[in-house]
């Protein structure tokens, strides 16, 4: 399990178009987070915890992927894996000098362990520059699943850094 985690994270990087400095700006950044949530009528807390990417395609549309442990507070050993891959919109990221960028993102997850949940999710937040290449991320993300019987939201509030 642990090799399928390293494996999954090199492919979500590989997938993600090169980072650094375009002459029109940043063409990427990547970005760790840790997020307390709770998961919809349930009592338990949860701790997210991930890192991933995203790289512009065009103005401030982007495309990336994360990966990421996601466990009840009081029972870490007890979590699963979750990897998404996302389209997200950068309000003003291209601007040179722009320092307070929000955001949103929306797009598929998978749970994995021993077997698999589909997901999807949805969230905003903003990047706030410390420098060229440091900035601090909040975010709020909402991990949705459905069935014919139930729909389960479990949800996060997400701080962590970005690096271009």
């Amino acid at each position: 399990m642990r090799n399928m985690g390293f494996s999954v994270l090199i492919l979500a990087t590989c997938l993600v178009p090169g980072w650094g400095q375009t002459a029109t700006g940043y063409s990427g950044h990547a970005y760790v987070f840790g997020a307390p949530g709770a998961i919809s009528g349930e009592a338990d807390r949860t701790l997210h915890f991930g890192g991933g990417g995203e790289g512009f395609i065009v103005k401030g549309l982007a495309a990336g992927a994360e990966i990421g442990y996601l466990a009840p507070a009081g029972c870490l050993g007890c979590g699963v894996g979750v990897l998404s891959v996302n389209g997200a919109y950068h309000f003003g990221a291209r601007t040179p000098g722009r320092r307070v960028v929000p955001f949103v993102t929306a797009g598929y997850s998978l749970g994995f362990r021993g077997g698999h949940a589909n997901l999807y999710n949805a969230g905003g937040g903003v990047q706030y520059w410390f420098s060229r290449r440091v900035g601090f991320r909040a975010e709020v993300r909402d991990h949705v699943t459905a069935c014919s019987r139930c729909t389960t939201h479990i949800w996060g509030v997400r701080v962590g850094l970005a690096f271009r």
